[in-house]
């Protein structure tokens, strides 16, 4: 079985853009701009680590490049199980398997970032990383520690965030050190989020969780804040909300996947966090990440090698966006397949038609809208051939 799982705040890095401009899978960054009334773009490729830092721009920049990551991936027909994603990476998970719009999930991100933004900015907080000690002892040190510090995120064996005031941070950490933890390590963030100084962000967002629908999803999510893999969407408005103000339970998470199958855990958006976590968590496991084009093709040859358990099979299109591209495969004359029509409705891996030979294939399901190469042109690769309008096809 194959995961996909998504990164939170943190992983994000200047200029990680870049690399994805000349992708036809780019276009959802035009499109989080319109929905969100941002400068989406400007984050991906001009924002320096002190302005990605900020929370309002590191979590809605991570989510819109790990949905630039989950598009492309999208279009070479891979398919995935389960999903799951850290902390802001529910939402990404929770779009990729079409439980959210990918317009409401904008607006959503934007909407968590500047309340969280703003409950950080009220109430001064930290976070630091735990590393080599078990998890109830950290718990444990945080309980013995005068102060508001609590443990924020169980990551994986030897890894434990705790978040809180300054100094209790500080003082929960020595604690730490003190019962044997290895290092202390802080971590560059600007707020205690998972700790109840997010309840003012929690109050927010549930007003704007109220006003988008919430489907249930194609494939399981594992949520944040029990390890519990759901299928329906009768609790996301409740978990998402909670999870502001609860510990990221990750480790339980991927123990949770493991234990339903999952020998494949594929990290689409920028960084290796959660590749390193799988890795310290499930060393049986295969962990891969793709973040920039370059990665694609080792991730496809990684299913290949992994195969029958991981068939790389065109598998359809969960993340909803209106419209989709179909482009060619390679450079060579274009020669149209003779039931290909405006109106005709296609399903994942139909046949758009034939460029030097090699056919072209939709990676996504619905009607065609509009050919865009003419019988017998001439096409590079990569060029578009046709657009459709997903969702209304079976």
């Amino acid at each position: 079985m194959l995961a996909f799982t998504f990164p939170g705040q943190g992983s994000q890095l200047p200029g990680m853009g870049e690399p994805w401009t000349s992708h036809e899978s780019w276009e959802l960054v035009i499109e989080a701009s319109d929905a969100c009334g941002r400068d989406v773009a400007a984050l991906l490729l001009d924002a320096d680590a002190d302005e990605l830092r900020h929370t309002r721009n590191s979590q809605l920049s991570t989510f819109v490049l790990s949905m630039v990551v989950l598009d492309a991936v999208e279009r070479t027909g891979a398919t995935f199980s389960i999903a799951a994603g850290h902390s802001l990476g529910e939402y990404s998970a929770l779009t990729a398997t079409g439980a959210l719009a990918y317009d409401d999930a904008v607006r959503l991100v934007a909407e968590r970032g500047e309340a969280m933004q703003v409950a950080a900015d009220e109430h001064d907080g930290t976070m630091a990383a735990v590393l080599g000690l078990d998890d109830n002892l950290v718990a444990q040190a945080c309980e013995n520690t005068d102060g508001d510090v609590w443990v924020a995120n169980y990551n994986a064996p030897g890894q434990v965030v705790i978040a809180g005031a300054p100094d209790a941070v500080a003082a929960g950490g020595a604690a730490a050190k003190a019962a044997g933890a290895k290092r202390l390590m802080q971590l560059q963030v600007g707020g205690a989020f998972h700790t109840p100084f997010m309840q003012p962000a929690r109050d927010r967002l549930r007003k704007a969780l109220a006003e988008v629908e919430i489907r249930a999803p194609s494939v399981p999510v594992v949520a944040n804040v029990d390890a519990r893999p759901r299928s329906d969407d009768n609790e996301w408005r409740s978990l998402l909300a909670q999870q502001l103000t609860s510990p990221v339970l990750w480790r339980a998470s991927l123990h949770a996947l493991t234990d339903v199958g999952v020998t494949t855990f594929v990290e689409l958006g920028p960084g290796k966090v959660l590749t390193g976590m799988t890795k310290r968590t499930n060393k049986a496991a295969t962990a891969l990440s793709v973040g920039a084009p370059s990665e694609i093709d080792a991730f496809m040859e990684a299913l290949a090698d992994s195969a029958p358990a991981v068939p790389a099979v065109l598998g359809g299109e969960n993340l909803y966006v209106t419209e989709r591209l179909i482009v060619s495969p390679c450079a060579g004359i274009f020669a149209l397949d003779s039931d290909m029509g405006n109106g005709q409705p296609i399903r994942v891996g139909d046949v758009i038609g034939r460029v030097a030979g090699e056919e072209v294939r939709s990676p996504f399901a619905g009607t065609v809208m509009g050919i865009m190469a003419v019988e017998g042109e001439r096409v590079t690769a990569r060029q578009p051939i046709a657009w459709l309008r997903t969702g209304d096809a079976t």
